[in-house]
């Protein structure tokens, strides 16, 4: 039988930490010892995912950023899920998608089926359009052992312009958790007790995300917004149960680290990222 997504997250996070490390290429940003353009990107992440093993098991790719190069950049996304999942990573796939129930269908058999042509543990959803663009992927995640990740707080400085409108006295978010609730407890509560039904929590609302936490007790918080957009540890682990429930995504604080583009030669960007690394990882682990 195989095991419910939610365990294979729980494991991760147990054995490594909440860590979950966002893979977005922003080429601008990778030091030019890796070369230009797309093999650059390849050489570069290809790297990444070997010196994060075994210190964080949780990879969160950005679709956009490998869309935007076309059949090329979707078949190193291929080649990186893959590399991961070899490594026994779990692959949070960042697409937000979300659309009318049959082209949701479409969506859900094309990444969480068992013919899906990217292998990804779970992906992330826009709950915008309401609960019947969310179903079929909870559908496909339930039959296939995958996951769902569904925007409720997010972490982004415009997320207040809707999802803290106030209606009968609750904000939105609070509305959607509410939508949510019932199948978080559907979706294989495994022998870890978490659901396979996360949510997206940012970490720069840690008092939205502790009262989200009493709505949804059984769900994976994913939490954006640690390092760059400048949320702490603690912040990010507010919603944490025993150490437990929360996985906290970091993409350019640990990318691309002060100084890395500037590394005079492999070795010097090596040991910048992996100090970077350690002391990201450390900080997490203290707040826990």
């Amino acid at each position: 039988m195989t095991m419910s997504f939610a365990d294979r997250l729980t494991g991760a996070i147990r054995r490594h930490g909440p860590l979950c490390v966002g893979l977005d290429p922003h080429p601008q940003k990778i030091p030019t010892l890796f070369g230009q353009g797309l093999p650059a990107i390849r050489s570069f992440f290809l790297e990444i995912l070997q010196r994060i093993d075994g210190k964080s098991g949780i990879i969160k790719p950005q679709i956009a950023l490998f869309e935007r190069y076309g059949p090329a950049g979707l078949e190193l996304l291929v080649e990186l899920t893959n590399a991961a999942k070899q490594a026994g990573m779990v692959v949070l796939l960042d697409a937000k998608r979300g659309d009318i129930g049959s082209t949701a269908m479409g969506y859900a058999q094309a990444y969480l089926g068992p013919d899906a042509w990217l292998d990804v543990d779970a992906i992330t959803l826009n709950p915008y359009m309401g609960m019947e663009t969310l179903e079929p992927f909870f559908a496909e995640a339930a039959e296939q052992g995958k996951g769902a990740i569904v925007l409720v707080r997010t972490s982004n400085p415009g997320a207040a312009d809707f999802q803290e409108q106030m209606i009968d006295g609750k904000p939105l978010y609070e509305h959607v958790a509410q939508k949510l609730a019932p199948f978080v407890l559907d979706m294989h509560l495994g022998q870890s007790d978490w659901s396979s039904l996360m949510v997206v929590v940012g970490a720069t609302a840690p008092n939205e995300a502790r009262r989200l936490r009493a709505i949804l007790p059984r769900a994976p918080f994913l939490v954006p917004g640690f390092g760059a957009q400048g949320a702490s540890a603690s912040d990010a682990l507010a919603a944490s149960v025993n150490g437990e429930g929360v996985v906290v995504n970091a993409s350019r604080s640990v990318l691309y680290p002060t100084g890395a583009r500037r590394a005079k030669g492999f070795e010097d960007w090596a040991e910048i990222f992996d100090e970077n690394l350690k002391q990201t990882t450390a900080e997490l682990a203290q707040a826990l």
